[in-house]
Order: structure tokens, then C-alpha cells, then sequence
């Protein structure tokens, strides 16, 4: 069954944390956002929510780099439950679908614990002061990819917080599988 997270609350404030990359880099989450905010996005290797928009994840996170949005990608599934999502499988996916943003695991699953994350793809995008502006879908894709001319929700959302400072009044939450909580967590 697909989950749905909250939309926006407008203004919060995310706690940072510092996450292994694939590519053997630890960094901070937030270190990652550009001159005009930031989105971090909840995905995973196996999700076909996630599969089926990849490509315009790749491709969104890209475009928004040119008007000084950062980007960056957390999985925080458990790996024990999941194999396919484990870190080496990360690097692959990172790989196969060349990812120009940094791609962290968050093993503990204290990032997506502390920052609510409900799905995967779950977006959180932040303005300049990294004050939560939006929190909804990429697209109106779901568990296929939606045809080409789809608004792109998320890329149009940020353009205006990067033109602005502030997110759509109207959002439309994000779809996806449900993050992997470990036992524990």
C-alpha cells in the first residue's frame, strides 16, 4: 500500500547530519544546498515509485542546480529486510543513472526518523534560510512514469522558492512505498 506524507510545514527547520556517500565521502546534509535552498529527497533502490521517475529526478535535480538550488538523495531503508537498497547497491544505482548530486546513507534511520520522512520519493525543499518551503511530488507520476508533458510540480515549486523565497500555497503531497523501518527505530 502506497504512503502519503504530510504536506508542508511551511518554515520548519531541519536538524543536520553528517552521512556516508557512495562515493566514500561523509557530508552534511545541509552543506549540500546551493545559494537559493535546497532539496533533499527520500528515495531507495527498490521502490518502483522511485524507478519509475528516476530519470526526472536526475534530470529535475540537475535543472534545478542551475538556478542554485542544491541536491542531494538519502536512503534510510532497512537493508537487512531489503537487500536491494544495502550501500553497494546504492553505488550501483547511483551509478547506473548518473547521479550529479550526492547520494547518502543513512543508516540508523535517525535522519528519517527526525525529519518525519514517510515514503520514498518523499521531496523537502527549503529556501536560502533552509526553512521548509515544499513538500510534495515530483510530478504526477506514480508507480509509472506520467507522459512527458507533465507539470514538474517539484522543479516549478523550487523555481519559485528560488525566485522568491517562499513555496506554492498549494501543494500536493508526495506517493510512495513506505519507508523500511527497521525493529528498532
Amino acid at each position: 500500500m502506497a504512503a502519503i506524507p504530510p504536506l508542508c510545514d511551511f518554515g520548519w527547520k531541519p536538524s543536520d547530519a553528517r552521512l556516508i556517500g557512495v562515493d566514500g565521502q561523509a557530508r552534511n546534509v545541509l552543506d549540500q544546498a546551493g545559494e537559493n535552498g535546497l532539496v533533499v529527497a527520500f528515495i531507495c533502490n527498490h521502490c518502483p515509485y522511485v524507478k519509475a521517475v528516476i530519470d526526472r529526478i536526475v534530470r529535475d535535480a540537475e535543472d534545478l542546480a542551475d538556478i542554485g538550488i542544491g541536491f542531494v538523495a538519502i536512503s534510510s531503508n532497512d537493508v537487512e529486510a531489503y537487500p536491494e537498497d544495502s550501500f553497494e547497491n546504492m553505488k550501483l544505482f547511483a551509478g547506473a543513472h548518473r547521479f550529479s548530486f550526492p547520494y547518502l546513507y543513512d543508516e540508523d534511520q535517525s535522519v528519517a526518523l527526525a525529519w518525519g520522512a514517510v515514503c520514498t520519493p518523499d521531496f523537502f525543499g527549503f529556501n536560502a534560510q533552509m526553512e521548509l518551503q515544499y513538500r510534495g511530488r515530483l510530478d504526477a507520476s506514480r508507480k509509472q512514469s506520467g507522459p512527458e508533458d507533465l507539470r514538474r510540480d517539484l522543479y516549478e515549486a523550487m523555481r519559485h522558492v528560488a525566485e522568491t523565497g517562499k513555496g506554492p500555497d498549494d501543494q500536493i503531497a508526495s506517493m510512495g512505498c513506505s519507508i523500511k523501518w527497521k525493529e528498532n527505530a
